[in-house]
């Protein structure tokens, strides 16, 4: 049987008469709201939402279906706030992708959107692809064309000319051309407002800028400022007029200043943050998006003899050990923390290794578990509709076998997946 006939299967199998309910038995139930697990709870999914939750195991109605999690710890829908659909470093990344056919991205991309969902991460934010492809990728996952999760994204990033973002960077003066709002390279307030209004055009769900420098772009600094205050302030406003939250990779500390001034969201990464970024950010509401598997990814992979450009292995090795200890400054200050993996960077569907490495920083694992679900939700401004396990909200719901407030890792083996009332694994 080929893949997609596999998946039309699992799909037909799981699928409910409208109307009908899907009756979750759940051995206990971490809502994402309360403190501690609830023990032995039936979730009653009627036309992918839930309808009410009851203690106990409520019996079925004629044409309900039961799905025995007795065993289980039951969970919302995770959601990852940094990823990278549209690509998979390797040591061929620099070199194929000039060349590569934007048709195998997509390809790809779906691949790695399947993974996505099968790890239990049911929405993610998709905060920087190559040519747009998260925008018809989100459309067709919506449509049920393609399995992945529900997707937010930023589609092309913004930079600045030569900046983290700008792919013209490092490649031959004739190949390079002149990049400008439309590919996302601004150099002025009013190309930054430009820049925003094409992401509106191309279908963009949210603005994803490159305040600083960056570790994986073929330029040598990873931590100088990249736009000016001005430039800031005219995409976070335009941003605003058309319904857009601003999302800002930054390591070095002024960069993460002027944005977070400025009035973006998040902060991605947030390396080399300061005591006074973290005030900044606790006074303006602004949260972190520490990425943590990134941290540990390039640094493990800079000590391998060509897997990064030699331009890129030094900033490699030389930020991502400082993640990790800058993510539990920022707890202790009060800073806000979303969980992002900057999947993409390390592999697709190994995202719940974050929960485990914010836990080593300091985090409860109820802390980590909630920065992926209400947390997440507040961020996107899905409060209202995921985020948590309550009647009225949409049905995406996962399970674990063991209770992952004893050990974080068990939510690195997700054995049961819903998303809108659809069981894609169990």
């Amino acid at each position: 049987m080929s893949r997609l006939c596999a998946f039309l299967a699992i799909f037909v199998l799981a699928a409910v008469p409208a109307g009908a309910a899907t009756i979750i038995h759940a051995g206990q139930v971490i809502d994402g709201i309360a403190d501690q697990p609830a023990a032995e709870q039936s979730i009653i999914v009627v036309d992918g939402k839930i309808a009410r939750i009851e203690a106990g195991y409520t019996q079925p109605g004629d044409g309900d279906e039961v799905i025995d999690l007795r065993g289980h710890t039951v969970l919302p829908g995770l959601m990852d706030l940094h990823t990278h659909l549209t690509n998979e470093s390797s040591p061929q990344s620099y070199s194929e992708w000039p060349r590569l056919h934007q048709g195998m991205y997509a390809i790809r991309a779906t691949v790695y959107a399947e993974r996505t969902l099968m790890a239990g991460f049911t929405t993610v934010r998709d905060v920087g692809d190559r040519f747009n492809i998260s925008v018809p990728l989100r459309n067709s996952i919506a449509q049920g064309l393609v399995p992945g999760p529900r997707i937010f994204t930023a589609a092309t990033s913004i930079a600045s000319t030569g900046g983290h973002g700008d792919r013209s960077s490092g490649m031959r003066s004739d190949f390079a051309g002149d990049p400008g709002p439309r590919e996302g390279v601004v150099n002025s307030p009013g190309d930054a407002r430009k820049a925003v209004r094409q992401r509106y055009k191309d279908g963009a769900n949210l603005i994803k800028i490159t305040a600083t420098g960056g570790v994986l772009s073929m330029a040598k600094n990873s931590q100088n400022p990249q736009f000016s205050e001005e430039e800031l302030r005219a995409i976070v406003e335009t941003a605003t007029d058309y319904g857009f939250h601003v999302a800002a990779h930054a390591h070095g500390a002024e960069g993460m200043k002027r944005a977070v001034r400025a009035g973006v969201r998040t902060i991605e990464h947030g390396t080399l943050m300061d005591e006074e970024t973290m005030q900044l950010m606790v006074e303006k509401g602004a949260y972190l998006v520490p990425t943590l598997m990134a941290g540990e990814h390039v640094a493990n992979k800079a000590k391998i003899d060509g897997y990064y450009p030699e331009m890129i292995r030094p900033k490699a090795a030389a930020i991502g050990p400082k993640m990790q200890a800058t993510m539990t400054r920022a707890l202790k200050a009060g800073v806000k923390i979303a969980f992002g993996t900057d999947c993409g960077v390390s592999p697709h569907g190994t995202n719940a290794r974050e929960f485990v490495l914010m836990v080593q920083a300091g985090m409860t694992p109820m802390q980590a578990i909630r920065s992926a679900t209400v947390v997440a939700a507040e961020v996107l401004d899905m409060q209202d509709e995921l985020g948590s396990l309550e009647a009225g909200k949409i049905a995406d719901i996962v399970a674990v076998e063991k209770n992952p407030l004893d050990d974080i890792s068990v939510l690195g083996n997700v054995g049961f997946v819903m998303k809108e009332g659809v069981i894609y694994k169990r």
